[in-house]
């Protein structure tokens, strides 16, 4: 994982560079966003661009002074300072984490609570009636664009009974019903298109495995449909499922981008939006840096989970 993070944050760094545009120019054009009668050779040197590509990736990893552009040889990893908010990009990140966590757990859940029983069902009734409403559900959440039904869920409620979303976050230490309420329909439409994916997946690792010798045995041993279901088979036709988890989660985490907008939830997803149009490029690094370690670390968990879902697999 290692060498992997540090390809990542130098792909990161150098690419997020040939973005058009410029902080500069953006900020020249923004009224107060700089002291008056600053140049443009003066903002660049507040903000440490008249240094060269190589000293900037090494001020932003922490092992290069950001006073002289010395080498100090500490990995620091503070990610350096936004240069539109005078902030920690760690601080900035630290407040807005938590919107952008909640609302991609709850929709990690209900893809799973919709799609794992449905896809187990449809494979137990295969080519009957709810074989055949499975598979259109699960088509239908894939087909759906997440942000075309966001945006109806906010528009026609407010047209027929006159409901907006609140606006306003709303912590869940101090108001827990009133912030499940914020968060549950975001949540639900992240979810869906990665739980279509979830249900097929599910129906046909379960198709399979119940064709199995020992799934066979146990319902010859004559063993209720449930224990065969859920102690023999499931637990089986779960290990690609997990894979497919691990792989939708960039999906997952990029659609917290759109989600959060439309619905105006302060997470990692608008601050992003805003980065990009201040061109805030250490803010941009460091939030695209984080999503990665993430992805990472998430990975390298599902891994692990093989071995407790399939006994013969084994980590030495």
């Amino acid at each position: 994982m290692v060498p992997v993070i540090f390809i990542t944050s130098v792909i990161i760094f150098f690419m997020m560079g040939l973005i058009p545009g410029d902080a500069v120019d953006a900020m020249l054009s923004v009224p107060g966003a700089v002291e008056s009668g600053m140049d443009r050779a003066m903002i660049e040197q507040n903000l440490g661009l008249d240094a060269s590509s190589i000293v900037l990736y090494g001020r932003w990893l922490g092992v290069v002074s950001q006073v002289d552009g010395t080498f100090s040889g500490i990995l620091q990893g503070s990610l350096g300072i936004s240069w539109w908010r005078d902030m920690e990009v760690l601080d900035l990140m630290a407040q807005r984490w938590p919107v952008t966590l909640e609302l991609g757990l709850i929709g990690i859940v209900f893809s799973l609570v919709l799609a794992i029983p449905i896809g187990v069902y449809s494979a137990v009734r295969q080519d009957r009636a709810g074989d055949y409403i499975g598979r259109s559900v699960a088509i239908l959440c894939i087909s759906v664009p997440d942000f075309w039904l966001a945006t109806l869920v906010i528009i026609y409620p407010a047209i027929w009974f006159g409901y907006m979303p609140p606006i306003m976050l709303i912590p869940f230490s101090e108001d827990p019903i009133g912030n499940l309420q914020m968060f549950i329909v975001p949540g639900m439409i992240l979810g869906m298109s990665m739980s279509g994916l979830i249900m097929r997946m599910v129906r046909t690792m379960m198709l399979e495995v119940l064709r199995q010798d020992y799934v066979r045995t146990a319902w010859a041993k004559g063993l209720r449909e449930r224990v065969v279901i859920m102690r023999h088979a499931l637990r089986n036709a779960l290990i690609p499922v997990v894979t497919i988890i691990g792989i939708q989660l960039p999906v997952l985490i990029g659609g917290t981008v759109i989600i959060e907008q439309i619905f105006s939830l302060p997470g990692m997803g608008r601050l992003t939006i805003e980065a990009v149009f201040n061109r805030d490029l250490p803010l941009i690094n460091g939030i695209m840096f984080v999503f990665a370690a993430v992805l990472l670390v998430i990975n390298f968990l599902i891994d692990i989970t093989y071995a407790y879902l399939n006994p013969k697999v084994r980590y030495e």
